[in-house]
């Protein structure tokens, strides 16, 4: 069948891909004990108290949600010390990166991006009847002197994500401000911290007070990461009071639902769930880099809760190999790093150990020891699990 009358620039685009489910992995291959480590979700999943906060909003699931998120923009703008005039509310922060574009893009407008960036970035431009401008990135991360010097008078919007997803790179406090002096105030810089929480480094830049000086910043942030609340979708935008109203005129009524407001509310009450789920993930990322460094892997360090590295070898394979043991990795060539893959630095569960064992059996042609393989890494293991039990955090399973 012939489709007609069809957006010229939509037919042209590739569909996003998200990591693979854990129930089609379990219907393709009849798998029961299955491990996903490719969409960077918390391993501990969300708090209790957003669970029981979750039983209470059930409730009220006859009646629409509060449109404009009152309440939860009310406990944002505490928190962040902002105006609750700044923020935008999405479903996920996704669907913000979208607005973001389809408020700035005209057509023959242009958006710039990285290589190697959330392909998303990409989609929101060019879907907003934008180009979209890929600038090559430096050491797997934003080149931010080459991203301002691709300005030109059509330049609209330049996404940012610090981390950077999926490579895990970030840029400094002093580069993100020499950066954001070279810019043109009329465009739109979006910096996007979905793992802001998972960064210790005392260079890293605080965005939201960087705003004041240049009001051309949107922060965008997310409730699916650290604080575990993936399947819900909400997250937010920070920006001037008088962009977040341009926003909202392109927001579609009810885009939170009920249960993400009820959830995202109870979640910033519970803080002590995020810093031992940081402290956890940094566990997580020294286990995950020891045992890929002694497979002779190449790792890009990552500031975020996954890591990136090359197979040295097809992705492909990697991935259809380990997906037929029950792990979900991600392969990442669509990204411009063929031979990568991506995972979730994940604290120590026995699943895990199907990973690591997996892991090693695909490698260990490569080696003439197969045991010191996987004494390597399952001694790692064990220092985790003493490590983990040590801040009150062990769980059997995900």
């Amino acid at each position: 069948m012939t489709i007609r009358n069809i957006n010229s620039v939509i037919a042209g685009l590739s569909p996003y891909k998200p990591g693979k489910p854990i129930e089609e992995l379990s219907r393709e291959l009849g798998l029961t004990d299955i491990v996903k480590l490719a969409s960077n979700e918390n391993p501990f999943g969300a708090s209790r108290k957003v669970k029981e906060a979750l039983v209470s909003a059930v409730d009220e699931l006859t009646r629409y949600p509060d449109g404009s998120g009152f309440a939860l923009k009310r406990a944002l703008s505490e928190k962040l010390k902002v105006e609750s005039s700044q923020i935008t509310l999405g479903n996920g922060s996704n669907d913000v990166l979208d607005l973001i574009a389809r408020a700035t893009m005209e057509s023959d407008s242009e958006g710039i991006i990285s290589e190697h960036s959330f392909v998303v970035y990409g989609l929101a431009i060019k879907c907003a009847g934008g180009r979209a401008v890929v600038v090559p990135a430096l050491n797997y991360g934003c080149d931010l002197q080459a991203m301002s010097l691709a300005v030109t008078d059509k330049t609209r919007v330049i996404y940012i994500a610090n981390p950077n997803n999926p490579t895990g790179t970030w840029v400094t406090d002093q580069e993100l401000k020499r950066f954001l002096d070279s810019v043109p105030p009329n465009v739109w810089i979006v910096l996007d911290e979905a793992y802001f929480e998972y960064v210790a480094d005392s260079e890293y830049p605080h965005g939201l007070e960087l705003q004041t000086k240049y009001p051309n910043l949107i922060v965008t942030r997310t409730f699916s990461k650290a604080y575990g609340l993936a399947a819900l979708r909400v997250g937010y935008s920070v920006s001037s009071a008088e962009f977040a109203d341009i926003l909202n005129r392109v927001r579609q009524p009810f885009n939170v639902n009920s249960l993400a407001l009820a959830a995202a509310l109870s979640a910033l009450d519970d803080q002590e769930f995020i810093q031992t789920s940081v402290r956890a993930n940094e566990i997580g990322m020294a286990q995950i880099c020891s045992g890929l460094d002694q497979l002779n892997l190449k790792v890009i360090p990552s500031a975020g809760n996954f890591v990136s590295f090359d197979t040295g070898q097809s992705e492909i394979e990697i991935f259809n190999r380990l997906l037929s043991k029950g792990v979900i990795v991600r392969p990442i060539a669509e990204y411009g790093l063929p031979g990568f893959v991506r995972e979730l630095r994940s604290v120590w569960s026995p699943k895990m150990r199907v990973f690591w064992r997996h892991s090693a059996k695909c490698y260990e042609a490569n080696y003439h020891h197969r045991g010191w393989i996987h004494w390597c890494l399952f001694s790692q293991l064990n220092k985790e699990v003493k490590n983990l039990r040590a801040i009150g955090w062990y769980r059997t399973e995900f």
